[in-house]
């Protein structure tokens, strides 16, 4: 009889390794080095995207002496702090920020109220023609806003409304993709909700109000965000219908800052640091629920 040693005690067998565990640490690999990629990638965009940011922000603390330099530079010599407060030296600045604040806030509302209702109607409501309708409505969408304005002109002008906010509310007062992301939100609430309200006696009107509004905030805020931006960014439509210096909204009032001959561009820059601050303001409190009511506007419920 063999007798056993104290290296063959010690000695350890090979682990042998299963072709499919082989191909899963393979496959693991490969998805780490995409994942990475991919990171890779997403992190070069949005430092293309920030860039005229920053580039923005740093011209807006500079000499006008120092913009134009070669190579450039992200900051001069000195911080120019006083571009902000030469701001309202060079033009009304507060009386465009604030025509762009009551235009955007009453379209920013309007829209919240109509595209609620309308895709509550669309969403729960029967009645004949209702998908021949929704889709003629969302068809809309196809038709760009350049061949509108024309005809939108003339109605305007019929009524005496050019020159006026008017002009600029009126034609955001409702919107075809509002309608659309409301809709697709009422759709993901139960019925057994819907059922149990019209069990206790509530109108059609009150199920809207009392039931599904409240539940909509998410989908609310995601609207509100898309809106507020339209709006306040808005200056093809404020170019074609105001005139005067002192209903210009702030893009408006920003355009007629550049001379034609010569532009304070820190200035101008400072101005347009400012008028980006109520976006990203807006968009940073309303985050969570923006992205909330992106992913759930499109879930169906039963």
């Amino acid at each position: 009889m063999s007798k056993s040693t104290p290296q063959d005690s010690l000695s350890v067998s090979p682990v042998k390794i299963s072709p499919n565990k082989r191909l899963n640490l393979k496959r693991r690999k490969v998805f780490n080095y995409r994942n990475l990629l991919a990171h890779l990638f997403l992190g070069l965009g949005a430092i293309m995207m920030l860039f005229p940011f920053v580039w923005m922000v740093s011209t807006s603390l500079k000499d006008l002496s120092e913009v134009f330099v070669f190579p450039p530079t992200l900051f001069g010599e000195e911080i120019r702090w006083d571009n902000y407060l030469r701001i309202s030296d060079r033009f009304p600045f507060m009386t465009y920020f604030l025509n762009s604040l009551k235009v955007t806030g009453v379209i920013v509302i309007s829209q919240l109220l109509t595209s609620s209702m309308a895709g509550f109607v669309f969403a729960r409501l029967n009645f004949k023609g209702r998908d021949l309708l929704f889709g003629l409505y969302i068809a809309t969408l196809m038709i760009p806003t350049q061949v509108t304005m024309i005809p939108n002109f003339v109605i305007m002008r019929f009524y005496g409304l050019v020159d006026t906010h008017a002009a600029l509310i009126l034609p955001g007062l409702v919107s075809a993709f509002g309608t659309f992301l409301m809709r697709q939100f009422f759709l993901s609430i139960p019925k057994s909700l819907e059922e149990a309200a019209r069990i206790d006696g509530c109108t059609p009107f009150g199920i809207y109000w009392r039931i599904f509004v409240p539940l909509t905030k998410p989908a609310m805020a995601t609207l509100g965000i898309f809106v507020f931006m339209g709006a306040w960014n808005d200056f093809f439509s404020p170019l074609v219908y105001i005139n005067t210096q002192s209903k210009m909204t702030l893009p408006l009032g920003l355009a007629s800052m550049q001379g034609m001959y010569a532009t304070d561009w820190p200035v101008l820059m400072a101005g347009t640091v400012i008028s980006v601050l109520p976006v990203i303001l807006v968009f940073l409190l309303a985050q969570d629920a923006f992205i909330k009511g992106v992913t759930l506007s499109g879930i169906k419920g039963e």
